[in-house]
């Protein structure tokens, strides 16, 4: 892996842990719709990282397309209205983390989140001025390989590396043809890596020291 210009960050499992806060967010709509259901963050946490569409298809089956998609709608107009209030737990070594790393390199944001979620988080944890730019997939519905080529494209990245913590991260590293490095404590495992870190701080260490 030669020395990066920049890094591209996963969100949820990456740089936080919001899980409570999502799965509140459904249970909310469920009640509001007088829907017998309840979402559990066990059950949630293995849907971190997930495409919209998947998520909703798992946990509502037995509605059609359309009705999944309004109520998804809904769950994350709530979870804008939860996320500053409740947030999420930022992992050790984060925020110092990144503002060191952001002195080095140029910062940017990835996620399978709904549109909105990634500036929400940005603001909760107080890092906007290390962030240069980010794309969710309720941006544009495109898998985060598209939308690691447009922020390579779009700020003319030479030598980019993504960082996440699921298997599909790996892959979507790899079909954008740039390097993944993997970080354990969060919700996947893979071992599809060019590098992984146990925690935030031995990251940051390694990464300022390149």
């Amino acid at each position: 892996m030669q020395k990066p210009d920049s890094i591209i960050f996963d969100m949820d499992g990456t740089l936080w842990d919001a899980v409570d806060t999502y799965a509140e967010s459904w249970n909310v709509v469920f009640r509001q719709l007088g829907i017998d259901k309840t979402i559990h963050r066990p059950e949630l946490a293995k849907m971190v990282g997930w495409e919209g569409k998947k998520v909703w298809k798992a946990i509502m089956p037995d509605y059609d397309e359309e009705k999944q998609q309004e109520i998804y709608a809904k769950v994350n107009e709530v979870r804008k209205i939860l996320l500053p209030q409740n947030g999420g737990i930022l992992y050790d070594g984060v925020k110092d983390g990144l503002k060191e790393l952001a002195g080095k390199y140029q910062l940017f944001i990835v996620s399978n989140c709904a549109k909105g979620i990634i500036k929400l988080f940005i603001d909760w944890a107080g890092i906007n001025e290390h962030i240069i730019d980010e794309i969710a997939y309720g941006t544009n519905y495109m898998s985060k390989h598209f939308n690691i080529q447009q922020l390579i494209e779009r700020h003319n990245l030479q030598s980019p590396v993504y960082v996440g913590d699921t298997e599909g991260d790996g892959e979507q590293s790899r079909l954008a043809g740039i390097p993944f490095v993997f970080v354990s404590y969060g919700f996947g495992a893979t071992d599809d890596h060019d590098i992984s870190f146990d925690n935030f701080t031995d990251f940051t260490r390694y990464f300022m020291n390149l």
